[in-house]
């Protein structure tokens, strides 16, 4: 009978060996706190700069391994993200992300992920950001999110974006936490523009105080706008 435990690879590759090279035991078991949706026998514990060091060694070799989904461990997926990260052709990188991300099931993989070529192309991003938000798995929709915080809040912004965000309709804990993280980031860098939708209290309440919350613990927020933000919390 086959005891293997659902998801993790029967046959340790040489990539899971290396990993296991690079275990540490106590970190494993903070790290395994910060990231609950993830079984704790499938993390390993490698520390996130050997983790990008590995990716960049991988990345020339790495065809393989980004085919190779699912993956069985948690560093596996950082592994591959890192390795998205660190393509350099916008149409490649955005094709890797768009494969990968049904596949991303937790917070960290999903917010780690930042190749940096989108940087320069916000543009052409956006009909992947279009079509991710709409997505029903979670990660996905998170990083649609993500995606328009990091590229449209300050020379592309738009509110027909912040729209975006606020439409989102979602129990979710892992997307109303990245949107209320997109709202508190938009009230500092596009108060006069964000404003309203707090007035409105366009969002859910839970988004809407969570967001405010986020923005009064924020440095780039000043003290002038936290006082307004705190009178508009939903009891």
């Amino acid at each position: 009978m086959d005891k293997r435990k659902p998801g993790i690879k029967s046959v340790q590759t040489d990539i899971v060996k290396s990993l296991y090279a690079l275990q540490d035991v106590a970190y494993r078991d903070f790290q395994s706190g910060l990231i609950p949706t993830i079984d704790v026998a499938r993390v390993i514990g490698v520390r996130t700069p050997a983790l990008r060091a590995m990716a960049r060694n991988m990345c020339d070799n790495s065809a393989e391994f980004l085919k190779n989904m699912p993956h069985g461990y948690f560093e596996e997926n950082q592994l591959h993200a890192f390795i998205i990260s660190d393509i350099r052709d916008f149409d490649l990188a955005a094709s890797a992300v768009d494969t990968f991300l049904p596949y991303v099931d937790n917070w960290a993989t999903c917010d780690q992920m930042s190749p940096r070529v989108f940087v320069k192309n916000a543009d052409k991003l956006l009909p992947f950001i279009k079509k991710w938000i709409k997505s029903k798995h979670i990660y996905t929709v998170r990083f649609a999110v993500l995606c328009l915080m990091r590229y449209f809040l300050d020379d592309k912004f738009d509110t027909k974006y912040s729209d975006m965000v606020a439409n989102i309709k979602s129990d979710e804990y892992y997307i109303n936490m990245m949107r209320a993280w997109y709202f508190a980031t938009a009230a500092a860098k596009q108060w006069n523009n964000i404003l309203p939708y707090f007035k409105g209290r366009t969002l859910d309440p839970w988004t809407h105080n969570r967001a405010i919350q986020k923005a009064i613990e924020s440095y780039r927020v000043s003290d002038e706008h936290k006082i307004i933000l705190r009178k508009m919390r939903i009891d």
